[in-house]
């Protein structure tokens, strides 16, 4: 399939109902057709991994073309540029958290990590978190010393006051925190002195965390 037939494709399962909803979760209603990540990833399956056509689709204004394109990218063929750019674009916080799964894979990610976290942009600060929640189930293969280095960036970023921002620091903290004991016990640490910042982004952040991690049980 090229581009033009996707997107013809794409718009049969448009959905304004859907869209109402997705409103009411906080994703902008310009250029969403409402469709489901399952059919989304249905799709993706059928059509192959493609990095022209996911580099295609990505241009197009349609809010699903976008993780459809992250779909059936490969991180292998994932460039420090491409992903720049793709961040920039990133304007809703279901884009960037599907996109950042496959993001999580790239040999650049951590060093995007530590970039991104310092952004002023919303979404692109968010996609640090998002990565670190992202990689922190995922990347079996990964030490306990990679993710202890992400607490001190998300106790330096805690007092975000931005929605999208302070709930991807208290996912990425809640994600680290369910790894395993060692892991668990370093992120509670941190989660105490966060909750002994003042205000309130830092002081929910490390009170959920706490509530969850408190109760996580491990063999």
């Amino acid at each position: 399939m090229n581009t033009p037939e996707i997107i013809t494709e794409l718009k049969k399962y448009a959905n304004p109902k859907n869209v109402e909803g997705m409103v009411r979760f906080g994703i902008a209603s310009n250029g969403t057709l409402g469709i489901s990540i399952p059919i989304l990833r249905k799709m993706a399956k059928n059509i192959g991994k493609d990095h022209n056509l996911a580099l295609e689709l990505w241009q197009s204004d349609i809010h699903e073309a976008k993780i459809l394109a992250s779909y059936i990218e490969s991180a292998d063929n994932l460039s420090e540029s491409q992903m720049e750019s793709w961040v920039k674009d990133f304007d809703s916080w279901d884009v960037c958290d599907q996109v950042c799964d496959l993001f999580g894979r790239s040999q650049f990610a951590l060093q995007k990590i530590d970039e991104w976290s310092k952004s002023d942009q919303e979404f692109v600060k968010r996609a640090a978190f998002a990565l670190m929640a992202e990689i922190s189930v995922h990347d079996k293969g990964a030490s306990d010393e990679v993710f202890a280095n992400f607490l001190p960036i998300i106790a330096r970023e805690s007092s975000d006051e931005r929605n999208f921002v302070k709930k991807a620091v208290n996912w990425a903290l809640r994600n680290i925190g369910k790894r395993n004991q060692f892991l668990n016990t370093k992120a509670l640490e941190i989660a105490r002195e966060i909750r002994k910042i003042d205000t309130p982004s830092a002081r929910w952040i490390a009170s959920d965390a706490i509530r969850e991690l408190e109760k996580r049980k491990f063999d």
